[in-house]
């Protein structure tokens, strides 16, 4: 072998070592993670409308989800019936029944105590009000307050809030309606709730963050 082979093949080796340093110094592309939207699984639904005039007197609409973070979605159970001519205080009870606290013994007992266990995802709503609002649509003067059809098409429509956060923005859990005199069949009442982190303002609308749910009831008035 002569001298310039043997300089070529011992010149080679530091090339090699240096290709294979840098080769062992460089990163994978990172990967840009999907944002996310931290929906609350929710199983229950309950709208509560009460007499005003009379505490007794409760109509109560549900929407249920039997599978949780499955395929399923809330589907309505029932209508809301209401008579005419009379002022109701709306509340809702949401829940989520997959989310238990304490296991229960199968059976009677577990039946029982299953709401007792279920998580409360309107007590979470009221901890984080300044995230959310309850927007709604009705079949157009079903009620006679608030007139019109609703706030989820423009929100400066008028809904009687009865609740509001920290920077005097409403929320919803607690609404006033007054029903009109006449009667309606076959009408429609429907909530939404949006879930507005850092979106929501005194004008922000039912298009403004993610919905957490959106639910179209019959709405019948006699």
């Amino acid at each position: 072998m002569n001298k310039m082979n043997k300089f070529k093949k011992y010149s080679m080796i530091p090339m090699l070592a240096a290709a294979v340093l840098l080769t062992g110094c460089e990163k994978e592309p990172e990967e840009v993670p999907e944002e996310e939207h931290d929906h609350e699984v929710i199983t229950d639904v309950k709208l509560v409308f009460t007499n005003t005039q009379d505490s007794t007197d409760v109509v109560e609409a549900l929407a249920q989800d039997p599978d949780g973070e499955g395929v399923e979605e809330l589907t309505i159970v029932d209508s809301i019936n209401l008579d005419a001519d009379k002022a109701y205080t709306l509340t809702f009870e949401i829940l989520n029944k997959h989310e238990e606290e304490h296991e229960e013994e199968e059976g009677e007992e577990e039946e029982e105590h299953e709401d007792e266990h279920a998580e409360d995802i309107g007590a979470e709503i009221a901890e984080e009000d300044d995230e959310h609002q309850f927007f709604f649509a009705f079949s157009n003067d079903a009620f006679s307050n608030p007139l019109g059809d609703g706030n989820i098409d423009n929100a400066a429509d008028p809904i009687n809030y009865n609740d509001s956060d920290d920077n005097g923005n409403p929320v919803g859990l607690s609404t006033s309606w007054e029903t009109s005199s006449s009667s309606l069949s076959g009408g429609y009442f429907t909530v939404r709730l949006q879930h507005q982190p850092g979106v929501k303002t005194a004008s922000s609308g039912a298009n403004d963050g993610d919905s957490d749910f959106d639910l179209t009831f019959v709405l019948n008035i006699e």
